[in-house]
C-alpha cells in the first residue's frame, strides 16, 4: 500500500457538501458493519444455516461486505485514487471486496439453479464442503489476481486490468441471463411441486437471490459502465477521489443493500440474526419486518 507520510482528508470542509460527504461516509460505513457483520454472526452461530448451502454463499458476501465497510472508513474519509498510477492507493485491494462478491453471486445462481432443477444430482455431488471451496476460490483467484497485478510493471497491470473489465464483462452478461432464468423458475417450475417445507425453502432461496443479483446489477453497473467508457475512449465521468465518486458510492452500497435484503428475505436468518446479536444489544420488542413478495409480506 503506497501512503504518504500524512494522508490528507477526502474534502477540505469549505463548503456545506463536503461535511455531508464527510458525515455519509461514516454513517454508510458503520451501517454496513453493522448489517453485514449481523449476518455474519447470525449464520456464524446457527449451526442449521450454516448446514444448509445457500446460507453459505450468503455468509461469504457478508463477510466481504462487512470488510468493504470497514473500507469505506479509509476510501470514503481520506484522499484515495485507484488507478494506475494511485494516491494513496491500495493496489485495488479495498475495492476488490465487491469483484468477491461478483463471483459469489455468479456460483450462487448456479448452485440454486442446480438445487431446484437437478434435485438428484445437487443433493449427491453439491455438498457443504464443495460450496466452502468454492467461496475460498472466490476470494482466492481475485486477490491472486491482485498480487500478482502489484509484483509487475505498471503498464502490464493496467493492462492486466482492462483484460479483467472484459472477463467481468462475461461474467455480468452471464449473471444478466441466470437472472432471467431463476425468476422464470421461480414462477412456473416450483408450482408443480408438491407444497411442503423443501418447496418453501427453495422459493425462498430463488427469492432473495434474483432479488440480490438485481440490486447489485443496478447498483455496479454504472460504476463498471463508466470504467468501460474511461478505458476505451478519453471521455466517460473522472472525479477527485473514492470518496467523490458517485459511482463508485452507488457499487459500495451493495455492502448495505445485500445483507439487508438477506435479513429481509429469510425468517430463518431474520431470527437467528436477532437471536445471537441483536436482542442482546436492544433487549426488548422483536421487530416485524419482511419481504413483499406477491402482495404477501412474510413476517
Amino acid at each position: 500500500m503506497r501512503l504518504n507520510a500524512t494522508v490528507p482528508l477526502s474534502v477540505d470542509f469549505d463548503t456545506p457538501e463536503d461535511f455531508l460527504i464527510f458525515i455519509f461516509h461514516i454513517m454508510f460505513a458503520t451501517s454496513a458493519v453493522l448489517v453485514a457483520g449481523s449476518v455474519v454472526i447470525g449464520i456464524s452461530c446457527t449451526p442449521s444455516l450454516r448446514g444448509q448451502n445457500r446460507f453459505i454463499f450468503m455468509l461469504n458476501t457478508s463477510i466481504s461486505d462487512t470488510m468493504t465497510g470497514f473500507s469505506v472508513y479509509y476510501l470514503g474519509l481520506f484522499d484515495v485514487q485507484e488507478g494506475y498510477p494511485s494516491r494513496n492507493g491500495t493496489f485495488y485491494i479495498l475495492p476488490s471486496f465487491l469483484g468477491v462478491n461478483v463471483l459469489t453471486f455468479l456460483f450462487a445462481q448456479f448452485d440454486r439453479y442446480f438445487a431446484v432443477c437437478h434435485p438428484f444430482f445437487y443433493n449427491r455431488f453439491i455438498s457443504r464442503y464443495f460450496v466452502i471451496g468454492i467461496c475460498a476460490f472466490c476470494w482466492i483467484y481475485t486477490y491472486s489476481i491482485l498480487t500478482v497485478q502489484s509484483l509487475v510493471p505498471i503498464s502490464i497491470a493496467a493492462q492486466m486490468n482492462a483484460f479483467g473489465v472484459m472477463i467481468l464483462q462475461i461474467i455480468l452478461i452471464v449473471k444478466l441471463l441466470m437472472t432471467v432464468k431463476l425468476y422464470i423458475i421461480a414462477r412456473n417450475h416450483l408450482v408443480r411441486e408438491v407444497p411442503g417445507t423443501e418447496k418453501e425453502n427453495k422459493k425462498e432461496s430463488l427469492r432473495i437471490i434474483v432479488f440480490v443479483v438485481i440490486c447489485f446489477l443496478a447498483l455496479w453497473c454504472p460504476s463498471f459502465v463508466n470504467i468501460i467508457v474511461r478505458q476505451m475512449t478519453r471521455g466517460g465521468l473522472k472525479f477527485r477521489n473514492e470518496a467523490t465518486n458517485l459511482f463508485a458510492i452507488l457499487a459500495r452500497l451493495n455492502a448495505l443493500v445485500t445483507p439487508a435484503l438477506y435479513i429481509c428475505g429469510s425468517p430463518a436468518l431474520r431470527e437467528a440474526v436477532w437471536v445471537t446479536v441483536w436482542r442482546r444489544i436492544c433487549p426488548g420488542r422483536r421487530p416485524r419486518i419482511g419481504l413483499a413478495i406477491d402482495g404477501v409480506t412474510k413476517k
